[in-house]
């Protein structure tokens, strides 16, 4: 083997994992989030864990990147370390389809059947169709996905037989054989697999490597098989790495799938060498090929899946052992650690996405719950939702600080113009959600203010403040309905209720003057009367503007503040019908309540 061929094999080799990321890549991003939100949500019963884990790493095809998903997943505590077994599981029964994908660079045969299966026959026409699909497409769509994974699929396999040509000539290098020689020894072996897998953090592409090694034709099983049984503990490095400076049940996580692959391969290779040891496997002698490796590998994660399933809860038990509880926990930081969204995702940004419109879904959620509360404090003061609004608004207060951050980084990834768009909208509302939870705050403030000085409302602003209230309550449930929904449908209804509500404060304020100059009322009233409905004002306005912010985004217009000066007579006509109808509904007149 002279510098070229090594040259070959280094370029080879640097195609082969160029196509295998961007193969990945191309698929998760294809996918859209949907295979971890599937991951995240379905996996109660072990079984269907297993099979959801092998059917999504096959899909993205990397063991390695389904693992450190489910050690992010536990660090979030969006899954819990019983339901993260099962995953990871099935993540290393997923991972064998790489190998017999590969295994087709060993077709041999004369007949039109079999060259047409090999990659040297079609993958240069995946490629062509994936160039056209990647030049045709402007924007970022589903074409230039598929577009994409053509291209890498074809990178993958031109680099696979780049690999096994350049190696070809290493047949009748001693030394090369000396080498192979010692990895026989099933210690060597496994050491060599490990090393290899884990510095190149991948057990698909170190099986891919031995594969195209097979190519020459002197690596036998006895070599081939401890190396792939190394490869399957090498693997856990990169889940392992991924653990550092997450929480103990992240650790557990990366734990569990070391100890699976570590047990599973003692097992293996204990009952193999010790029954050889009587019956003197001939197979070890032969020649190993692409498609023998396939098998083994797989052979290998079914049976250690099989024989380790019944003994999931021991797997956990070990992890815990090994990372145990410490008896001063803090729950504060626990709480803290609920809202964050782990980093880990972002190299999976279609998924980081739906994760952020999970948890500002749950922002919205708790933010219109502390509004609904301040109103109820408002009109009959309880000292245990007073303290109920005081503690959800720190809580909205993390949710701004963790989304905001978190979103800064997703927003340098390479995303869709759906998942851009939510960006956005998210960004954008995350600081109106955080004021209303500010203003419910207030409100409870002016509550606890009229309770601890022995005043009160007379009846008759009660009952206007009453009306407005339901009006304010209204507009938050519509609001978070349909920011919730993606609905903007929904979303076109929050402006003409802002108008009302704008209007019934209006009237609020008028009577409140007569009712001044009447002596009905006093000025102390009057000060914390202006607190409470500027507040529930400005609850309304940041209700519109995530509102508008939704409808303008989503219709591509980006000009919020264009938005009503580009109505349509009709679209005017439907607004102004919608006003006076909630203004009948929100009535406050002299001649209904009297001053």
């Amino acid at each position: 083997m002279d510098i070229f061929n090594f040259l070959s094999m280094i370029g080879g080799l640097s195609l082969f994992l160029y196509g295998m990321n961007i193969m990945g890549n191309s698929l998760s991003k294809m996918a859209g989030g949907k295979l971890e939100t599937i991951l995240e949500k379905l996996t109660s019963k072990k079984l269907y864990a297993v099979l959801l884990g092998a059917v999504v790493t096959a899909i993205i095809q990397s063991s390695s990147a389904t693992t450190v998903m489910v050690v992010g997943f536990v660090n979030s505590g969006i899954m819990q370390l019983s339901q993260a077994v099962g995953i990871i599981m099935g993540a290393n029964v997923g991972t064998t389809i790489t190998s017999w994908l590969l295994s087709l660079t060993g077709i041999k045969g004369s007949t039109l059947f079999l060259k047409l299966l090999k990659p040297s026959s079609f993958s240069p026409l995946l490629a062509g169709i994936g160039i056209i699909l990647i030049m045709i497409t402007k924007d970022e769509s589903k074409k230039k996905d598929i577009g994409n994974i053509l291209i890498g699929f074809a990178i993958l396999m031109f680099g696979m037989e780049t690999m096994s040509a350049s190696v070809s000539g290493l047949s009748g290098n001693s030394s090369f054989t000396g080498m192979l020689t010692a990895f026989s020894n099933p210690i060597l072996g496994m050491a060599a697999g490990t090393i290899l897998t884990a510095v190149i953090q991948s057990s698909s592409a170190s099986v891919g490597i031995l594969q195209a090694l097979c190519s020459t034709g002197v690596v036998n099983y006895s070599v081939a098989l401890p190396i792939i049984m190394g490869q399957n503990i090498g693997t856990c490095v990169t889940s392992i790495i991924s653990s550092a400076g997450a929480n103990k049940n992240a650790k557990r996580a990366a734990m569990v799938h070391l100890y699976f692959n570590l047990i599973g391969t003692v097992l293996f290779m204990a009952s193999f060498y010790f029954i050889n040891s009587f019956v003197h496997f001939e197979i070890l002698n032969q020649s190993a090929n692409a498609a023998g490796i396939a098998v083994i590998h797989s052979l290998f994660n079914i049976g250690a899946t099989i024989v380790l399933f019944p003994f999931s809860k021991q797997l956990v038990h070990l992890a815990e052992i090994t990372f145990p509880d410490k008896k001063n926990s803090n729950k504060e930081e626990n709480e803290q650690f609920q809202i964050s969204i782990d980093e880990r995702f972002l190299d999976r940004p279609a998924f980081a996405m739906e994760l952020c419109r999970q948890k500002v879904h749950e922002m919205a959620e708790i933010t219109k719950n502390a509004l609904l509360l301040s109103l109820e404090v408002l009109m009959n003061y309880d000292e245990t939702k007073a303290n109920e609004v005081i503690k959800i608004e720190g809580i909205v207060d993390k949710y701004e600080d963790v989304l905001g951050s978190y979103l800064v980084k997703v927003s340098g990834k390479n995303i869709s113009h759906k998942d851009g768009q939510s960006l956005s909208i998210i960004l954008h509302s995350i600081s109106d959600f955080e004021r209303i939870s500010d203003h419910a705050l207030c409100v409870v403030n002016s509550a606890k203010e009229i309770h601890d000085k022995g005043l009160a409302f007379s009846d008759n602003a009660k009952d206007e403040i009453n009306i407005l209230c339901n009006a304010v309550g209204e507009i938050m449930e519509l609001t978070t309905k349909s920011f919730c929904n993606e609905d903007t449908k929904e979303a076109i209804h929050v402006e003409p209720l802002e108008e009302v509500i704008d209007t019934l404060s209006k009237t609020v304020k008028e009577h409140h003057i007569e009712r001044l100059r009447l002596g009905k009322c006093t000025i102390e009233m009057g000060f914390i009367l202006e607190d409470v409905l500027t507040g529930l004002e400005r609850v309304s306005d940041h209700c519109s503007n995530v509102a508008v912010e939704m409808i303008t985004i989503y219709d591509n217009q980006y000009n919020t503040h264009g938005y009503f000066k580009s109505f349509t007579e009709l679209e005017r006509k439907n607004f102004d019908n919608e006003y006076n109808r909630l203004i009948n509904k929100y009535k406050i007149g002299k001649n209904d309540v009297k001053i």
